[in-house]
C-alpha cells in the first residue's frame, strides 16, 4: 500500500543545519556580543542590545547562547584561542631555557595587556562577587591553564637536570607574576592607557627569568 501525499515523510535538505549549529551565524553572533560587551560592560549590555549589534532576532540569539554569562564565556574561549597557541609554542623544543622562559613570558604578556584581555578581566572581577561559578570558569580555563602548561613545560626540565624545583606548579605561577610585575596592575586600573612596547616587555620578564634561574636553576660545574 502506497502512502498518501499527507503520511509522505520529506527527505531532509542535505544543506539544513542542526538549529544553533551555523559557524558562520555564531561567528555573526560573537563579533555582535564582542562589540557590546566591550562598549558597554557585562552589566549594562542586554540580549536585546546583542541581537541588534549581530543583526539577528532574540529568537535566532538563544538558539545558540542560553543566556548572557554563556555567550561572554564562548567570546572569551574565543579570543584565548586565536592567541594562546603562539603562547604555549614557546614552550615547545626550544633547548635553550632562558630562551624558551623569555618568549614564552614576552607573548604571555602581551596577551594580557592586550585591550580585550583586560576589558574581559575587568568585567569578570566587577560580576565574580555575585556570579562566581563566572569568575571559577574564567579563571580555570585561562590562568589556571596557564600555570599548568607552564608548570609541564618546568617538570620535563627538571626530569632532565635543567632545573631543581620541588613544586612545578608554585613555581609557575611565580614566574608567570614575575613576569606582569609593573605591567598588569597598571593597565587593569586603567593608571596607563596604553600596552607596555616590546623594550618594557622585554626589560621587564629577561628579570623575571633571570630571578627565576637563580632560584631553580642547576649550575653546572665548571
Amino acid at each position: 500500500m502506497t502512502a498518501g501525499p499527507e503520511t509522505q515523510v520529506k527527505p531532509r535538505s542535505r544543506n539544513r543545519r542542526v538549529a544553533g549549529a551555523d559557524p558562520d551565524k555564531r561567528h555573526q553572533i560573537l563579533e555582535g556580543a564582542h562589540a557590546v560587551f566591550t562598549a558597554r560592560g557585562f552589566d549594562a549590555a542586554s540580549m536585546s542590545d546583542i541581537a541588534a549589534a549581530a543583526n539577528v532576532s532574540k529568537g535566532t540569539l538563544y538558539v545558540y547562547f542560553q543566556d548572557k554569562e554563556h555567550l561572554f564565556i564562548a567570546l572569551i574561549e574565543r579570543e584565548r584561542e586565536k592567541q594562546k597557541q603562539g603562547i604555549y609554542e614557546a614552550l615547545a623544543d626550544d633547548p635553550d631555557l632562558a630562551h624558551a622562559l623569555a618568549s614564552f613570558g614576552e607573548r604571555l604578556v602581551r596577551l594580557i595587556t592586550g585591550g580585550f584581555a583586560l576589558s574581559a578581566q575587568r568585567i569578570v572581577l566587577g560580576v565574580a562577587e555575585r556570579m562566581p561559578e563566572l569568575g571559577r570558569e574564567f579563571f580555570e580555563r585561562g590562568p589556571m591553564q596557564g600555570t599548568r602548561r607552564l608548570a609541564a613545560f618546568l617538570q620535563r626540565r627538571v626530569e632532565v637536570g635543567e632545573l631543581a624545583i620541588a613544586d612545578a606548579g608554585l613555581a609557575a605561577a611565580q614566574f608567570i607574576d614575575l613576569c606582569q610585575s609593573t605591567l598588569t596592575r597598571p593597565r587593569l586600573f586603567n593608571a596607563v592607557s596604553v600596552p607596555p612596547d616590546d623594550e618594557e616587555i622585554a626589560r621587564v620578564v629577561g628579570s623575571a627569568v633571570t630571578m627565576f634561574l637563580a632560584q631553580y636553576g642547576v649550575r653546572k660545574p665548571g
